[in-house]
């Protein structure tokens, strides 16, 4: 959009909405949104209260710029009892939730020109972000006949001299792919010899279903060039209060404190009491969560590969399926439409991932199962 109010840098700027939804279908009752991924969970009775008694204790002023001390030390005992991974309360920052802690770690890190590597498909938002701080996205196109899994060659040879950073996401938003302990390795190996910071969006680290996450910070090696961005938003069924945080070393969390303060100051400081009771309830509360996610995942994989037309990898990790569309003979937004028009199920795009995604659609097992097989019925009729 042209106008002499909007700033040039910003006049072709790209709508980052993965798919918007007909008109004429916003106020159907009868459609069944697989798209955005918010679940039908709502946060944990306990968790609501505990951060609403905070706040009425008086947690509702600024925190300090990096957050609640409480809340940090919290991060820090979660890391180490899980993975046995150790940092001290000048390497963690609270954020606005993951994205905005992505937008903070690129600012900081990035210069005019620099190489930021993405594996595609990808989560939608990397590639603006990377292009607002004057960065270059270099695509590392992944495939599902590897499972979308990073190929070693592939990524060094996409290093060049300007090549600053890697971009990790796993387990995957949008194929589900899981990178496991091995290929960590490999990544880590690559980032050393090639002094590279790895930023790993480990959102999604709650939703594994083959095996145990393993941060690849954790990697001897790893800890001091690795920037790891977490989020209590799926894992907690706590989206609507954005809250996440950054796990760096202390200068570059120093650097985003900086910035951020230009920006918001803090993290909400009721969100942050919320996030911390969840770390200590999450032995309460996570398993309702994943094993309600696990079953309709599993139940949507089986649903999905008796379509004819549609196929999907078993699920690894995540709370998506990247489902292959191919057999239809239709392209992914032709397909994304005439499932929306003639079943009211709305599923997105995979071009919506990049270009790599085309053949594919997304979608996130935000409602039960009932409501999924309805979904699926819908589907298996028209096709």
């Amino acid at each position: 959009m042209e106008h002499r109010f909007i700033s040039k840098k910003h006049s072709q700027n790209i709508d980052t909405v993965m798919f918007e939804l007909p008109a004429d279908l916003k106020q159907d009752k009868n459609i069944i949104d697989l798209s955005i991924g918010v679940p039908d969970f709502i946060t944990p009775k306990v968790i609501i209260e505990r951060a609403m008694q905070d706040a009425m204790n008086g947690h509702t002023k600024y925190t300090e710029p990096k957050g609640d001390p409480e809340f940090i030390r919290e991060i820090i005992k979660f890391y180490d009892h899980e993975y046995n991974y150790n940092f001290t309360e000048k390497e963690v920052m609270a954020v606005v939730g993951a994205c905005h802690g992505m937008y903070l770690v690129l600012e900081a890190i990035i210069d005019e020109g620099d190489e930021v590597i993405i594996h595609e498909p990808y989560f939608t938002p990397y590639k603006e972000q990377i292009k607002l701080v004057g960065g270059k996205t270099v695509i590392l196109k992944t495939v599902e006949e590897d499972n979308f899994s990073i190929n070693i060659d592939k990524l060094k040879a996409l290093i060049t001299k300007k090549t600053k950073a890697i971009i990790l996401n796993s387990p995957n938003n949008p194929t589900g792919a899981f990178f496991d302990k091995e290929l960590l390795n490999e990544i880590a190996k690559v980032a050393i010899e090639n002094d590279l910071i790895i930023i790993s969006d480990e959102v999604y680290d709650s939703f594994t279903y083959k095996e145990k996450f393993l941060p690849i910070a954790s990697i001897p090696g790893m800890k001091e060039r690795t920037i790891t961005i977490g989020s209590f938003s799926k894992g907690y069924a706590m989206t609507g209060w954005r809250i996440g945080y950054v796990i760096a070393t202390d200068y570059i969390i120093e650097c985003i404190k900086n910035i951020n303060e230009n920006m918001c100051y803090s993290a909400p400081s009721i969100s942050q009491r919320a996030a911390l009771h969840a770390l200590r309830l999450r032995e309460k509360v996570q398993p309702r969560i994943i094993n309600e996610v696990k079953k309709r995942i599993f139940y949507s994989y089986e649903r999905i590969n008796k379509i004819k037309g549609l196929s999907v990898l078993p699920p690894k990790g995540s709370i998506y399926h990247f489902i292959n569309i191919k057999g239809t003979g239709m392209s992914s937004v032709e397909f994304s439409k005439m499932i929306a028009e003639k079943t009211k199920v709305i599923l997105i795009p995979g071009t919506a991932f990049g270009d790599s995604g085309e053949g594919y659609v997304r979608i996130a097992c935000i409602v039960g199962v009932e409501k999924l097989k309805e979904a699926f019925d819908r589907i298996e009729k028209v096709l």
